[in-house]
């Protein structure tokens, strides 16, 4: 038990790290602070819950399935996609699956469940799941566009190209129609029009 506690410790503190690793496409697009994988992780498992809602599946499956969709990163860091073409790594379930040597059964088949369904795409809310890591990245490269980075458009149409539900699709159509503060110059509005 004492092995499998310090296994679990360990594991909490590799994952800590995407706290601190950034985004490596955005450094090459010129944005000198990017996200960290863990900021895009946080914001993907709440998209991922709002698309698979909209779209009739599980949000909490999706929401969790995103959650461990980069955790791998910890060890193969965020190659960007140019650094990919060169490189041969291992699958994403073969990486999760070191991670989860030693640590208790219950564990290590949860999180490699959610990882495994999040890689093979056959369930609604991995669908929605995968939708929300693309349309994550298109509204933070719409937040950087606004910020003044010019070189992100590449990252838009890619993730907009990759979108595959319809609720994802209209709400990237929305996020690129609308600005970032749009929705606090909307409540401003309301709560005038409330008093």
């Amino acid at each position: 038990m004492a092995e499998e506690l310090a296994r679990v410790t360990g594991l909490l503190y590799e994952i800590g790290l995407l706290k601190r690793y950034k985004r490596t496409g955005w450094l090459v697009a010129g944005v000198q602070a990017p996200e960290s994988i863990a900021d895009h992780s946080f914001r993907t498992a709440i998209i991922a819950a709002v698309i698979t809602a909209m779209e009739g599946g599980n949000p909490e499956r999706a929401a969790f399935m995103s959650l461990f969709h980069d955790t791998q990163e910890t060890r193969v860091t965020d190659i960007p996609y140019i650094g990919k073409r060169y490189l041969k790594a291992v699958s994403n379930e073969q990486v999760t699956s070191d991670q989860m040597r030693g640590v208790p059964e219950a564990v290590a088949r949860v999180v490699s469940g959610a990882v495994g369904e999040y890689e093979d795409r056959t369930s609604l809310e991995a669908i929605c799941a995968r939708d929300a890591d693309k349309l994550e990245c298109l509204i933070q490269a719409i937040e950087y566009r606004e910020q003044g980075h010019q070189n992100v458009q590449p990252w838009i149409d890619t993730s907009l190209a990759a979108l595959t539900t319809a609720s994802a699709k209209c709400l990237a159509d929305e996020a690129l129609r609308t600005g970032s503060l749009e929705w606090m110059v909307r409540v401003l509005g309301e709560d005038q029009d409330a008093r």
